[in-house]
This record gives structure tokens, sequence and C-alpha cells, in this order.
């Protein structure tokens, strides 16, 4: 057996989370809303495309954002800054960080709380 990579990554969301997942995940960090399979459509949440692999976020209904744990997205070479000027500009929440050398990345949180990386790629 063997593991050839990443599929997805599931990111959890409270029950009628859907409007503001498009808004965050497509709207400001400008990804591909995907539709989901219909079993699972009434189970909420909304899959997005991250080149081959997906983001999900998914609905609980005992929800608790993930403050450690966390997806870290490669943002396109040169566009980190003005993804982070769009997600400030937005009242999101941006926090650089520069402890590994030669990297540029932040954090930021969804709408929820979840902990998210943008690594400059």
């Amino acid at each position: 057996m063997s593991i050839v990579g990443l599929d997805h990554v599931q990111v959890a969301a409270p029950p009628g989370c859907e409007s503001e997942a498009r808004r965050y995940y497509r709207d400001l960090l400008g990804l591909t809303e995907i539709e989901k399979p219909e079993p699972l459509r009434p189970r909420g949440g909304v899959w997005f495309s991250l080149g081959p692999q997906q983001l999900h976020v998914g609905v609980t209904a005992r929800f608790s954002p993930a403050r450690k744990a966390h997806p870290a997205l490669s943002v396109a070479s040169g566009e980190i800054d003005a993804l982070a000027d769009r997600l400030a500009a937005a009242g999101a929440e941006v926090l650089w960080d520069d402890t590994i050398p030669g990297q540029r990345r932040f954090f930021s949180e969804d709408p929820w709380g979840n902990r998210l990386e943008m690594v400059a790629g």
C-alpha cells in the first residue's frame, strides 16, 4: 500500500455556513466551487477545488474551530501581498510569520475561527 498524495482537506463549520463559506473561500480566496455529490448535499457544506486537490467545508452541529490544526494553502508567486490586503480589507486578521527563513507566509482565520496558513508558492 502506498499513499501517493492528498485528495482533500476538510474544515468544519456550523450549520447554515454555506453563504459565508462562498463569500470567504470563493470570493475572497478565489477558490472555485465544485458540486457536491447528490447523496452528500443534504448534509450541507460547500466544496472547492485547489488544483488537483479539494477543500471541503463540512457542517457539524457541535462546531468548535480548529485553532492549531490547519490547512496551508499555496498562493501563486507574487500574489501573497494582494491576498493579505484583500483579507484585511474584508476584516480578516492577517498575521505575518517570518520564523521560516526565506518563506513568506501569514496566518488568518475563516469566518468561524478556523486557522488557515497562506504560503507564497
